[in-house]
C-alpha cells in the first residue's frame, strides 16, 4: 500500500504496524482537515473581499462623475437636466424625475443657469404639463426670494417634438442644432377598427359593458359618429390647451404661420424663422456664452445602479444588432 500521501505531510508519524499507529493516523488525519477547513475559510474571505472591492469599482464607475461635479469649489456651474425618451411615468423622462431634478438644480446655491437637453419624441400630455408647470412656478420663486432671475434654457438635441417641445416652451430660450427636428405641436390618440376583419372570419365579440360608451376605443367595436365626434372634441381641447401653453411660452416670436400648430415638424434651421426656437447651438454654447458658467454639473435623476446597468446592457446589445443588420438601412450622417 502506498503511504505517501500521508507521510509527505506527516513525515513524523509511526510507521505502520507500530504501538498507537492508528491512533496517530487519525489525529493526523484530523490536524489535515482542520488544516484544510482553515484554508478554505482564507480563501473563501479572500474572493469575497475580491468582490467587495468589484462591487465598489463598479460603483465608483457609475457615480464618481457626480461625486467630483459636486465637490463645492467655489465656482458657478450651468445645471444640465437630460429630458430623454418617451416621457411617460416610470420613464427616464416622468414628471417625477425631471422635476426632482429641477428643484434640486434650483435649490443649489452655485447653480447660475439651467439648460434641459431635450432629446424626445413627445408622449403623456400629463407628464409634460407638470414639467411645464414646475418650470414656471421654480422660476417664480426663486425671482421672489432672490430678487433676480434663474435662467433656464432648452437646447434640442435629435428630436424636440409634440411633448417634448410643450416642456421646452416653458423655458426662456430655446436652442437647436440645424438638423434638430422642431414642432409636432398636436394630438393624437391611436387605435384600430377590426370589426369587419372579425365579422369575415365569423369571430362574434362579446364585449359587455356598463354604460353605453364604456367601450369607445374597444376596435373590434363598430364606433359611431356620435362617439367619433366626442373623441375628437376631447382631442380639439388638449390641442388648444397646448396651443396655448405654445403661446404663452414664445410670444410674439412666433411669426403667425398657423402651420405651426397643425401637427408638422421642422427642421431647427426652419425653425429659428418660424419663431419656434431662437437660435442655433448646443449646450456647450449656452453654458459658455450665454450663462457665462462652461461647467456643467449633471442633475439628471438616474435611476439605481441595477437600472442604469440594464440600460446600458439594453443599450449595447440594440447598437450591436442594428450594426449587424439595418445599419446600412437607417438615414444617418457619415
Amino acid at each position: 500500500m502506498n503511504w505517501r500521501f500521508w507521510r509527505r505531510a506527516g513525515r513524523d508519524l509511526p510507521q505502520p504496524g507500530a504501538p498507537n499507529w492508528e491512533q496517530a493516523m487519525i489525529g493526523h488525519m484530523a490536524n489535515e482537515y482542520l488544516r484544510e477547513r482553515r484554508r478554505r475559510r482564507r480563501w473563501s474571505s479572500f474572493f469575497k473581499g475580491l468582490f467587495l472591492v468589484y462591487l465598489f469599482a463598479v460603483l465608483i464607475s457609475f457615480y464618481a462623475e457626480d461625486l467630483v461635479d459636486r465637490v463645492r469649489d467655489g465656482e458657478g456651474h450651468t445645471a444640465l437636466i437630460e429630458v430623454k425618451g418617451i416621457i411617460a411615468p416610470d420613464t427616464r423622462a416622468s414628471a417625477d424625475r425631471v422635476v426632482g431634478a429641477l428643484r434640486a438644480a434650483f435649490e443649489d446655491e452655485r447653480t447660475r443657469g439651467v439648460v434641459l437637453r431635450i432629446n424626445s419624441p413627445g408622449g403623456s400630455p400629463v407628464q409634460a404639463g407638470y414639467i411645464n408647470d414646475e418650470i414656471r412656478r421654480l422660476k417664480a420663486q426663486y425671482l421672489e426670494d432672490h430678487d433676480r432671475a434663474m435662467p433656464v434654457y432648452a437646447v434640442a438635441a435629435d428630436l424636440c417634438a409634440s411633448g417634448a417641445y410643450y416642456i421646452a416652451v416653458a423655458a426662456d430660450e430655446i436652442y437647436a442644432d440645424k438638423a434638430s427636428l422642431i414642432g409636432s405641436i398636436g394630438v393624437r390618440i391611436d387605435g384600430f377598427g377590426l370589426e369587419e376583419l372579425i365579422d369575415k372570419l365569423g369571430i362574434e365579440r362579446r364585449l359587455m359593458t356598463a354604460g353605453q360608451n364604456k367601450g369607445i376605443l374597444d376596435p373590434f367595436s363598430p364606433m359611431t359618429d356620435k362617439q367619433r365626434d366626442f373623441l375628437q372634441g376631447v382631442l380639439d381641447e388638449l390641442h388648444q390647451q397646448f396651443i396655448a401653453a405654445v403661446k404663452a411660452g414664445r410670444g410674439d416670436r412666433l411669426n403667425g404661420d398657423e402651420a405651426i400648430f397643425s401637427g408638422l415638424f421642422w427642421s431647427g434651421e426652419q425653425s429659428v424663422e418660424m419663431g419656434l426656437v431662437d437660435g442655433l447651438g448646443s449646450a456647450s454654447y449656452v453654458a459658455r456664452e450665454l450663462i457665462g458658467a462652461e461647467k456643467f454639473v449633471d442633475f439628471t435623476k438616474k435611476g439605481d445602479l441595477w437600472e442604469r446597468l440594464s440600460e446600458r446592457l439594453a443599450t449595447e446589445i440594440a447598437g450591436a444588432w442594428l450594426r449587424m443588420t439595418t445599419a446600412d438601412s437607417l438615414p444617418s450622417w457619415r
